[in-house]
């Protein structure tokens, strides 16, 4: 038999594997648009639950039960959020220009951000999810590849976003309506936008926080602090550092079907699993672990709710600020790590 010759420079796979990928994530990509990113997210949540869980088992029974679930799966072309869920946000920012009378009578934001509309079958609109898909898929093999020190899963989903951005007409931060861009008190005052011409009021609110249960400073670093002690813990107890992580995106499908400020916390559960990893070869200690794990679960929250006041609120656009936060924190402990400064890098393969 032959055999292949022909590898992809940088991304280092053989040219008929990475092929098989590309199709793969094209599809990815238009499921993520057919279902909705937020609802193709939840999907990620539950199959890396199950991936996790998998080889927890494994370990206890010290056999080969399971394939790589968490990886191929939930991470990667089926439900990866840099392939469905970046599809599913690309989609959306495509219809929120292409088709606003789709917009539903109860959305108070632009259509552009509306990430638990799933689209269904519509032809161009999964064409735009599948192109976004592939494209995740690319940015994140060829970062990867060159070895750049921070989750690159997550970093795709915040440059795939943008890049929809860009492509389809809206500004990257958008006009602010209050003193700054951090500045929230517009929509508490509830105030709506002018016309692009000038003329009269629109519906459209002047400063759209990424969550309105979610905001404010203190709740902010409360939830953080929890979510990050959860995170910290479930690693002690399974050794599994994404758990915490799928059980925050399970928990979005009730977000999804309405139920009223639920949390969005895998940004702050994978972080708090991070710092416990980095805490517990440095300290020796179970409860410094777990106290590290509050802290970085803090700082990631705190993190998200930064990126979004600066790049979510402000344009037309989903721009996913937990995917900001665990891109910027993870860089921050990359080059840490690269630097001599931490024992570990956490998840990163560095």
């Amino acid at each position: 038999m032959l055999q292949p010759l022909v590898t992809v420079p940088i991304v280092g796979m053989e040219l008929e594997a990475f092929a098989v990928l590309l199709i793969a994530a094209l599809a990815g990509g238009a499921f993520g648009a057919a279902l909705g990113a937020l609802p193709s997210f939840v999907f990620t949540g539950f199959v890396v639950f199950l991936g996790e869980g998998l080889a927890v088992l494994e370990g206890e029974l010290g056999g080969d039960v399971a394939t790589d679930i968490t990886g191929v799966i939930g991470f990667g072309a089926v439900t990866g959020p840099h392939i469905a869920f970046a599809g599913g946000v690309a989609a959306t920012a495509y219809a929120g220009r292409k088709y606003p009378e789709m917009e539903p009578d109860d959305w108070d934001y632009h259509f552009g951000k509306d990430i638990l509309y799933a689209f269904g079958t519509k032809p161009d609109i999964l064409a735009v999810g599948a192109v976004f898909g592939a494209l995740g898929m690319l940015i994140t093999r060829v970062m990867g590849g060159l070895g750049f020190p921070t989750d690159n899963i997550a970093l795709s989903v915040v440059a795939t976003a943008f890049l929809a951005r860009l492509a389809f007409g809206y500004p990257i931060v958008g006009r602010v309506g209050g003193s700054s861009v951090l500045d929230m008190s517009p929509f508490e005052r509830d105030e709506k936008r002018m016309a692009a011409d000038g003329g009269t009021e629109t519906d459209r609110l002047t400063t759209e926080p990424w969550l309105p249960h979610q905001y404010k400073w203190a709740g902010v670093t409360a939830i953080g602090i929890v979510g990050g002690l959860l995170g910290g813990y479930i690693w002690l107890e399974t050794g599994s550092i994404f758990m915490g992580y799928a059980i925050s995106a399970m928990s979005l499908l009730f977000l999804n079907l309405g139920v009223e400020k639920i949390p969005v916390t895998h940004h702050i559960t994978l972080l708090g699993a991070v710092g416990a990893v980095i805490a517990m070869p440095a300290m020796g200690s179970e409860l410094v672990a777990l106290l590290a794990a509050g802290a970085f679960g803090a700082i990631s929250g705190l993190l998200g709710e930064v990126s979004q006041r600066v790049f979510y609120s402000h344009s037309g656009t989903h721009v996913d600020p937990p995917a900001m936060a665990i891109a910027e924190f993870m860089l921050v402990l990359g080059v840490l790590y690269l630097a001599g400064l931490l024992p570990n890098a956490g998840y990163l393969a560095l």
